[in-house]
């Protein structure tokens, strides 16, 4: 069983950053993918970013320019740099792991992290 814990959100202005992180503990060895999803009310959850052990990683198109995901297997850690935020990247920020491919999402969920972008 593995259990996913985020941090690092909060309120932030217009263009700032935000450095989220997920810790992973359990049975960590088969996390071959990590990433992160965000939801808002009304919305489906979408993906923002997902990374493999090896470091492929995936971004939707709209993410890319803004959004590095990075990861330390050592420490069974993901990070999700957030720069030049904008109002609606408002959400709940959650933790994913489980999935054998990038473009896939995993079975394990974290408890999610509210970013909040505004003045």
């Amino acid at each position: 069983q593995v259990q996913l814990v985020e941090s690092g959100g909060g309120l932030v202005p217009p263009g700032g950053s935000l450095r989220l992180s997920c810790t992973a503990s359990g049975i960590t060895y088969s996390l071959t993918v990590m990433g992160w999803y965000r939801q808002t009310p009304g919305k489906q959850r979408e993906l923002v970013a997902a990374i493999s052990k090896g470091g492929t990683t995936n971004y939707p198109p709209s993410m890319k320019d803004r959004f590095t995901i990075s990861r330390d297997n050592a420490e069974n850690k993901v990070y999700l740099q957030m720069n030049n935020l904008k109002p609606e990247d408002t959400a709940v920020y959650y933790c994913n792991a489980g999935a054998y491919d990038v473009d896939r999402e995993g079975v394990v969920w974290g408890q999610g992290t509210q970013v909040t972008v505004s003045a």
